[in-house]
């Protein structure tokens, strides 16, 4: 199956994942807020899809090997899959929260996190195309070499400051309050991803060593 196809299918499996997500606990499709958080999420991520599928294929490749089962340390299973069911829990906490009323979220807010959406994902979305070895499981590859300008020149991990910022906005994109509770777990989880990610970048990646002395900050600028 070419990388075309594969990037279809991919996207229509999330379309999917989106919609029992969130249509279901929320019960009903009259649910504006999460067709139009559906729209955002795919016409931002579509585009670098469409480019990369057609100027380096090799990017999809690694962004759609994924999982608990692609990653090679035993911690990392446990954290990634820790990391699927925190997300999955945030679209079905806020659209349940959508179902039963416990938030009234105005329309700006709605539409601030959008915004929020938009930006996150377009930060994780420009780290993949500065550092093409970026994957969505942790592997060094022979011929990977050290990033560290860009978004690398201000946290270590950029991609996950972006998936942070999206993860804020999700939701109040969804029209929900409570859903931001989970955001607390998902730090956590995403701190444990972190440290252990960076202990194989150390003993792997040649160069990183002195990369961490030279970026201090993981995750937030001045703060961790």
């Amino acid at each position: 199956m070419s990388i075309g196809f594969k990037t279809i299918a991919f996207s229509l499996l999330g379309l999917v994942f989106f919609g029992v997500l969130l249509f279901l606990p929320a019960g009903t499709f009259n649910y504006w807020q999460a067709w139009v958080f559906i729209a955002v999420f795919s016409l931002t991520t579509a585009w670098p899809s469409i480019y990369w599928a057609k100027k380096k294929p090799e990017v999809l490749q690694r962004r759609m090997s994924s999982g608990p089962m692609a990653e090679t340390r035993p911690a990392q299973k446990i954290i990634v899959l820790g990391l699927q069911l925190w997300f999955a829990g945030l679209l079905v906490v806020s659209a349940f929260d959508y179902r039963f009323g416990w938030s009234n979220v105005p329309v700006p807010v709605v539409v601030l996190g959008d915004v929020l959406v938009v930006i996150g994902l377009g930060i994780s979305l420009f780290v993949v195309e500065q550092n093409s070895f970026a994957a969505a499981n942790i592997r060094i590859e022979t011929e990977q070499q050290l990033v560290s300008t860009g978004l690398y020149g201000l946290v270590r991990h950029p991609m996950y400051s972006g998936a942070l910022i999206m993860a804020a906005g999700i939701p109040l994109a969804l029209g929900s309050y409570w859903g931001l509770v989970l955001l607390i777990l998902g730090v956590i989880v995403l701190v444990f991803r972190i440290l252990d990610e960076e202990k194989a970048l150390r003993q792997e990646l040649p160069g990183y060593v002195e990369y961490m002395q030279q970026v201090r900050h993981r995750l937030v600028p001045y703060v961790w």
